[in-house]
Parts: C-alpha cells; sequence; structure tokens
C-alpha cells in the first residue's frame, strides 16, 4: 500500500521566515551610529596626518638644502668660486663643466616655490640658501616660517 505523504501545518511555522526577512541588512539607525563612529575617529585622527605631511615637508626642505650645500662646496672646489646670485642655484646643473646635483634640474621646495640663493648673502655667509616655508613668503611662523641654510639645526 502507498502512504499518501502529509503536511503537518504547525501553527506560527511561517512566522520565522517572515522574521528573517525584516532582520536581513541593518536598520536606519544602526547604520547613523556607524557613520557617528566613523566621523569621531576622523576627527581624532585626520589633524594628526595633516601634521605629519607638514613635517615631512619641512624635513624635506632641510634635507634639500643640506644637499645644495654639499654640491656648492664641490662646485668652489672644481670651479674655484660659489655660483654668484644672478646664475643662481642652477648653476649646479648648467655650467658647461660638472652635474654637481646628479639631476637635469634644481628641485622646488616642497611646497613648490624656488628656493632663494644669494653669494655672497645677506647674513654674512659665502652663500645662502632659503626656502619661504609654506606661504612662499620672507618671515612666517611655523609652517610658514623660513628655513635658511645658515641655521638648519633651528627647524630640526
Amino acid at each position: 500500500m502507498h502512504r499518501r505523504a502529509t503536511h503537518t501545518i504547525v501553527p506560527g511555522a511561517a512566522r520565522p521566515c517572515r522574521e528573517r526577512l525584516h532582520r536581513e541588512g541593518f536598520t536606519l539607525i544602526e547604520l547613523m551610529v556607524v557613520i557617528v563612529i566613523i566621523g569621531i575617529l576622523a576627527t581624532i585622527v585626520v589633524p594628526r596626518f595633516i601634521g605629519a605631511t607638514d613635517d615631512a615637508k619641512v624635513t624635506a626642505a632641510i634635507a634639500q638644502i643640506s644637499s645644495f650645500k654639499t654640491a656648492l662646496t664641490q662646485f668652489k672646489l672644481k670651479l674655484g668660486q660659489f655660483p654668484t646670485t644672478s646664475e643662481g642655484l642652477d648653476a649646479l646643473v648648467n655650467n658647461g663643466k660638472q652635474n654637481f646635483l646628479d639631476q637635469d634640474s634644481v628641485p622646488k621646495d616642497p611646497w613648490g616655490n624656488e628656493y632663494a640663493y644669494s653669494s655672497p648673502g645677506n647674513q654674512g655667509h659665502d652663500f645662502e640658501i632659503m626656502s619661504f616655508g609654506e606661504d612662499g613668503l620672507p618671515g612666517g611662523a611655523e609652517y610658514a616660517a623660513d628655513i635658511v641654510s645658515w641655521d638648519l639645526q633651528a627647524r630640526k
């Protein structure tokens, strides 16, 4: 004899399927809580990275000026004098004898400005190299302060 399959209907059996449909995804409140937490973390973390970027630019400017000082010393040893103010740092690359920077051109400072060069220097040194900092103008404070070849230790 063949038995017929019977389906027993249990009251409330369909309910778990409906609940599962309602539980998929996130509620608006859960999403808002996550967005608020991300916003709080961003306000704490982002300023730290911004300061690190500015510090890195100052460090890069100091390193470039130190490199220029070394190249200028080699220039004087090879050619007998420092480049004049009118020749500028470009003479380290374009002088007809030797490229003292191992680059095709004189790099700009980390803020995209030209370095200022004078020889003899205004402060009584054989030469002076300056980056005017973030604002590109003489003077300034913090990241806009001048970085000068005769006092690199002051900015470290």
